[in-house]
């Protein structure tokens, strides 16, 4: 499955650098091939899904991922209001419905959530057959966010389209004719789906974690790149000339800062960051 999938990106790197187009070069002549890296919440879709605090007197209440990014420096430190209510800490198990409780629940949300600030970024990246990890603070199992992936393309949510995902992919594979559902499933295993409160991590505070996940993509990346140099023995090009671009996208400020500071401290030049609260700015 491996060299597969490995041939699948030389095709279609062969592909973009076989026909004229108007962008996407560098100044090189060598493809720019983009990558994306996405937040889920508030930056995909707007989600219904509701993290549970308590307010004064022990009664639970409902907080949106939008209002949980402004107010979670907040929950359990001081008191504030919230809705008419006096928030005093998080209610027992906040995040029940962002973890593998609400497994089920992700997929049925995604089919009806309103479509956030990246998600014309989205359209292009999967009707494009680009390579994409999905990074979220939430914590249900990888396969769930696979799943929901899988089920909003198939339903052709928002402009996204199967069919032309498989055409691209088709493209780049050099292949007229081929098993549809195959291509896009060994698509989809090239994909990397990270929801960091899976397992230990913490929903609460997801920027550590987020980190993590977004440098074990770039590691990806760049393994794909130098596999694919050394296949197209031209390794000397891709290595000086040719470097894969990621773009990542959050809506929560403390997520952004925390990687842009990661990147400029570690001079990762190759990834754009992206805060998406209320108009898509790079950072």
């Amino acid at each position: 499955m491996k060299q597969t999938l490995i041939e699948s990106e030389i095709k279609r790197l062969m592909e973009i650098m076989s026909v004229e187009v108007s962008e996407g070069f560098n100044e090189e002549g060598l493809p720019d091939f983009k990558y994306y890296a996405f937040d889920w919440d508030d930056n995909l879709m707007y989600m219904p899904t509701e993290i549970m605090v308590k307010s004064f007197g022990d009664q639970e209440i409902g907080m949106g991922t939008a209002d949980f990014a402004e107010y979670r420096g907040q929950i359990g430190k001081e008191d504030f209001d919230y809705k008419g209510h006096t928030i005093v800490g998080f209610a027992e198990n906040p995040f029940r419905n962002f973890g593998v409780d609400g497994n089920d629940q992700f997929v049925k949300d995604a089919m009806i959530a309103k479509t956030g600030p990246s998600w014309n970024d989205f359209i292009e990246c999967i009707n494009g057959g680009s390579i994409f990890s999905i990074i979220t603070a939430r914590g249900h199992n990888p396969e769930t966010l696979r799943e929901g992936v899988e089920a909003i393309v198939k339903d052709g949510k928002g402009g996204l389209s199967f069919e032309s995902c498989v055409e691209s992919l088709k493209k780049y594979k050099g292949v007229i004719d081929g098993d549809g559902e195959e291509l896009f499933q060994e698509y989809l295993d090239l994909c990397r789906f990270h929801p960091v409160s899976h397992g230990a991590g913490s929903a609460a505070n997801p920027e550590e974690e987020k980190i993590k996940a977004l440098e074990l993509f770039i590691k990806h990346v760049n393994s794909l790149s130098e596999e694919l140099a050394v296949t197209m023995e031209l390794e000397n090009d891709i290595k000086n000339n040719f470097v894969p671009m990621i773009g990542f996208s959050d809506d929560d400020k403390a997520n952004v800062d925390n990687v842009k500071k990661y990147l400029d401290d570690k001079g990762e030049e190759n990834v754009n960051v992206y805060y998406t609260k209320t108009d898509k700015t790079k950072m």
